[in-house]
C-alpha cells in the first residue's frame, strides 16, 4: 500500500518540485496540497494522510499550530517539517507540536523521500544539521539546569586514587602505581572522602559502582 503524503507550502514551485520527486517513487502518492496553514488543516482532517510535509512560515496559520491541530484530529498522521529556519526555537517548537521529521529546504533533495519512509515506519528523521542543533541544544540545557555529578567535584588524580582504593589497593601500592609518596596518597584519599561526604571504604565502593567508576565484583 502506498504512503499517502500531503504537501503544505506557500510556494507553488516547492510543492511542484516535491510532488515530482515523491510521485516518482512506487511506494508514495501525493493526495493533496495547500498553500496556507488553515487550508492544510481543513484538508488533512478530511484526508488523514499518512504524512504531511509542511513549512513553518505559512499564511493564515503557521506550520507549528497547524501541526498541533492535525495531530489532534488525525493522531496517526506524521508531520515532517521542511523549512528554511534552523534555530533551536523553531526546532523545539516543531518537536513539541509532534513533528517526527525536520529537514532544511536548502539540503533536502532526496532526504525528503527518506524522511517520509522513516516517519511512516514510526521513526524520527532529521537532517544532519538539525540533529547537531538538537544535540547541542540538549547539552547546553543540561549543563545549565542540572546539578553537577558528585564525580565532577573530584580532580582527575582524586578519581584515579578513588578507583584504586575501591579495587582494594593499599596506600603503598597506589603510591607505587602513581609515583607518589604514601603520605600524599593518604592526603588525596582523605580529601576525596571529605568532598563526597563518605567516611568508609564500603561507602566509596558503592559510590564508585553507582557512578560507573568501577565494576561490581
Amino acid at each position: 500500500m502506498s504512503i499517502k503524503v500531503f504537501l503544505a507550502d506557500d510556494h507553488a514551485v516547492v510543492r511542484d518540485g516535491l510532488r515530482l520527486l515523491l510521485e516518482a517513487q512506487k511506494d508514495i502518492i501525493v493526495v493533496g496540497e495547500a498553500a496556507e496553514g488553515r487550508e492544510t488543516v481543513h484538508q488533512a482532517k478530511q484526508l488523514c494522510p499518512d504524512v504531511v510535509i509542511m513549512d513553518i512560515a505559512m499564511p493564515e496559520l503557521n506550520g507549528i499550530d497547524a501541526a498541533l491541530q492535525i495531530r489532534d484530529f488525525c493522531p496517526l498522521t506524521q508531520i515532517v517539517i521542511l523549512s528554511m529556519h534552523a534555530s533551536n526555537e523553531h526546532i523545539y517548537q516543531a518537536l513539541r507540536a509532534g513533528a517526527k521529521g525536520y529537514l532544511l529546504k536548502e539540503s533536502a533533495g532526496k532526504e525528503v523521500i527518506h524522511a517520509v519512509r522513516a516517519v511512516h515506519a514510526g521513526k524520527r528523521y532529521f537532517s544532519q544539521h538539525i540533529t547537531e542543533r538538537v544535540i547541542d541544544g540538549y547539552m547546553h540545557q543540561a549543563e545549565a539546569t542540572s546539578e553537577k555529578s558528585p564525580v565532577e567535584r573530584l580532580s582527575l588524580r582524586e578519581r584515579e586514587i578513588l578507583q584504586l582504593v575501591v579495587e582494594g589497593k593499599t596506600s603503598a601500592e597506589i603510591a607505587k602505581v602513581l609515583c607518589l609518596s604514601p603520605k600524599t596518597v593518604e592526603t588525596y584519599r582523605s580529601r576525596l572522602m571529605e568532598k563526597l561526604g563518605i567516611s568508609d571504604i564500603p561507602g566509596l565502593v558503592k559510590f564508585a559502582i553507582r557512578h560507573g567508576l568501577t565494576l561490581p565484583r
